[in-house]
C-alpha cells in the first residue's frame, strides 16, 4: 500500500509541472495518512447568472435562424485547473461522525482501480467524475528483500514530478466540520519489472497508477465508463528506486 509520499519541492515546480498556482500553505515534504496534502481537479463553478430579459431578446434577434448559415460553432471552454488541499485518505460522505472518519481515512489512503466503481467508500465519487491528479515527487514503498522492511523511495528516472490518478471528497458533520479528502488510485503490479520486489512477501503487489503528462486533461474530464482506461502501470524504465537517507 502506498500511504507515504513526497510533495512537490520546490512550490515552483506546480506552475511548471501542472499549469496550476502553488499551494498558499506550503506542503510538508512527507505526506502521511491524515496530513494536510494537495491535489488538482476541475475547477468547481457555479452557474452562470440569469440574463436580463432585453440582453436574452437582442442575442436572440442576432443569432442565425435554424438551417441558415452562420459562424462556426464556438470552441468548448478551456479546462480549468484548481489545486485544492486536502486530508491524505478518503472519506466517504456517509460517514457519521468525525471520529468515524479520523478512523476509516486512515485505511482508505489507496483505492483499488478495479473495484473503485462498485466500492461502497467509493462509488459516489466514482459516479460523479470527482477525479483528481495527486503531484508528487516520489512515492514510497517497503523493500522485504533483505528480511526487514527498508522503505525505498520510487520517483521518475528523469526527477520530474509525477501525476498520480486520485478520487476526492467533501464530508460534512452534523456540527458544520468540513473535511476534504483525497485517495491515490492503484493498479496490480505483480509483473511489473520493478514493483514486484516491494511491499510484504506474498501480498498482491500494487502501484500507484501514474498518469502520462499528455492524460492528465483527458483523465479529469472522461466519461467514468471511459476513466478505466486511464489505469495502467507506469513503465518499469521510467522508474528509479533508492533506499530512503535516514537524516
Amino acid at each position: 500500500m502506498s500511504s507515504q509520499y513526497e510533495s512537490l519541492q520546490p512550490a515552483a515546480l506546480y506552475p511548471d509541472a501542472f499549469n496550476v498556482a502553488a499551494p498558499e500553505t506550503p506542503v510538508g515534504r512527507n505526506v502521511w495518512p491524515r496530513q494536510p496534502g494537495v491535489f488538482i481537479r476541475k475547477a468547481q463553478t457555479t452557474a452562470a447568472p440569469a440574463q436580463p430579459p432585453e440582453t436574452a431578446e437582442s442575442e436572440l434577434a442576432d443569432a442565425p435562424a435554424v438551417g441558415t448559415t452562420g459562424d462556426a460553432p464556438a470552441e468548448a471552454a478551456p479546462l480549468v485547473l484548481e489545486l485544492v488541499s486536502g486530508q491524505f485518505g478518503f472519506v466517504p460522505t456517509w460517514v457519521k461522525s468525525a471520529s468515524d472518519a479520523k478512523l476509516r481515512s486512515t485505511k482508505l489512503v489507496n483505492a483499488r482501480s478495479e473495484t473503485v466503481s462498485t466500492s461502497k467508500y467509493y462509488y459516489d465519487a466514482w459516479s460523479q467524475g470527482q477525479r483528481c491528479i495527486v503531484p508528487m515527487m516520489a512515492f514510497v514503498e517497503d523493500d522485504y528483500r533483505s528480511g526487514k522492511a527498508v522503505p525505498t523511495r520510487i520517483a521518475r528516472v528523469d526527477g520530474k514530478p509525477m501525476g498520480v490518478a486520485g478520487l476526492w471528497e467533501r464530508w460534512s458533520g452534523a456540527d458544520g466540520q468540513v473535511i476534504v479528502s483525497f485517495t491515490l488510485l492503484t493498479v496490480n503490479a505483480n509483473s511489473h519489472a520493478l514493483m514486484n520486489r516491494y511491499q510484504q512477501p506474498g501480498s498482491e503487489k500494487r502501484m500507484p497508477a501514474v498518469l502520462n503528462e499528455g492524460a492528465y486533461g483527458a483523465w479529469l474530464t472522461a466519461h467514468p465508463q471511459k476513466a478505466k482506461e486511464f489505469m495502467r502501470a507506469y513503465p518499469a524504465n521510467w522508474l528509479t528506486a533508492n533506499p530512503v537517507q535516514k537524516k
